[in-house]
């Protein structure tokens, strides 16, 4: 069998993107200052790592308005979860074979 590490993706080695899609594959979305707490990550921060996984289509945005503020909100792609999932079990692997 490969060795589980070569399943790994590289588009969620940061502890940030991690965060995000956790977040985003157990709620259907979630806004932007919701995500901001979340993963305690600055603005400019945040924002770079969701427009990697944007580009990646790990997630798409949405973007609207409550009453007249602008209100941004993500949530995961199909092929983002499956993508996610498959980088879970590969970790999950990782941690059985050290054991």
């Amino acid at each position: 069998m490969k060795n589980p590490i070569e399943h790994l993706n590289k588009a969620f080695d940061s502890r940030i993107r991690l965060g995000i899609m956790s977040a985003l594959c157990v709620n259907e979305e979630v806004n932007f200052n919701d995500l901001k707490e979340l993963v305690q990550a600055t603005d400019g921060n945040l924002a770079s790592h969701l427009k990697a996984l944007e580009e990646h289509a790990y997630i798409k945005v949405q973007k609207g308005f409550i009453g007249r503020k602008t209100n941004t909100t993500y949530s995961v792609t199909r092929s983002g979860e499956k993508a996610f999932k498959s980088h879970l079990d590969a970790l999950e692997q990782m941690i059985r074979s050290v054991g």
